[in-house]
C-alpha cells in the first residue's frame, strides 16, 4: 500500500468513526466515550499526514508512534462501546480490525525505518 492509499485508508476509517459517534445514544456515557472516540479515530490520519512530511526518518518514526498509539485507543474506546452494549458488538468488529490492521501496519513501518536508518535507531535508543 503506498502513501497515498494509506492517507485514503485513514480518512475513511475517520469518516466511519464519525458516522459511529454520530450514531450513539444521547446519553452521558456514551457522549463521553463518543468525544474521546471522535478525537482519536479522526486523529490517526491527520497523525498520519504529518509523518508523511516527517524532517528525519527519527522525526518520522517519532510520528509514527503517535498514529499508533491513537490508533490502539480508538480500538479501546471502540471495545467500550461494544462492552457496554451502547452498539452492537457485530457493527464496531470491523471497525475495530481495520483499526488493528493500521497499528500492524504502522509498527512494520516504523521498524522498517529503524533498519534502514541505523542512526535514526540509535537515537530513539538514547532517548528511552
Amino acid at each position: 500500500m503506498d502513501e497515498q492509499e494509506f492517507k485514503d485508508r485513514t480518512k475513511k476509517i475517520a469518516l466511519r468513526v464519525i458516522r459511529v459517534v454520530e450514531s450513539l445514544p444521547k446519553t452521558k456515557t456514551a457522549d463521553v466515550i463518543g468525544r474521546q472516540l471522535l478525537r482519536s479515530g479522526t486523529s490517526v490520519g491527520a497523525n498520519y499526514r504529518s509523518a508523511c512530511r516527517g524532517k528525519s526518518p527519527a522525526d518520522m518514526i517519532a510520528k509514527l508512534a503517535i498514529v499508533e498509539e491513537e490508533a490502539d485507543e480508538s480500538i479501546y474506546w471502540l471495545e467500550l462501546l461494544s462492552e457496554t452494549k451502547l452498539i452492537h458488538s457485530d457493527r464496531l468488529a470491523p471497525l475495530i480490525q481495520e483499526h488493528n490492521e493500521i497499528v500492524a501496519m504502522i509498527v512494520s513501518s516504523q521498524k522498517t525505518l529503524r533498519k534502514n536508518n541505523p542512526k535514526s535507531k540509535n537515537q530513539n535508543q538514547k532517548s528511552k
